[in-house]
């Protein structure tokens, strides 16, 4: 589904990566999994960056750190509907 480059820097009892690596699956991103915990050339890459939390997305080398839906689906052109839209739709 996705044409663009996600490169996704994890570790292990990481749970926001846990999500993010979930989420990812879920809206059928293509992306390259490295665990930083696992494997210390990642680690000196991310580091190369100066990131050193995880997790760290890059799409076509566009940094997002942490687990943030809203940024990470505006970026991969997946619509977003806010909480608030649907309580509204609800409610009437």
């Amino acid at each position: 589904m996705s044409h663009t480059e996600v490169v996704v820097y994890t570790s292990r009892e990481c749970d926001q990566c846990k999500v993010l690596i979930s989420k990812l699956n879920e809206w059928e991103i293509d992306f390259e999994e490295r665990n930083i915990s696992d494997n210390r050339e990642y680690f000196k890459e991310l580091k190369s960056r100066k990131v050193y939390g995880t997790p760290a997305t890059f799409v076509d080398g566009e940094k997002i750190l942490g687990f943030q839906e809203r940024k990470l689906k505006r970026v991969l052109g997946i619509p977003y509907e806010s909480q608030f839209f649907h309580d509204a739709i609800n409610f009437s």
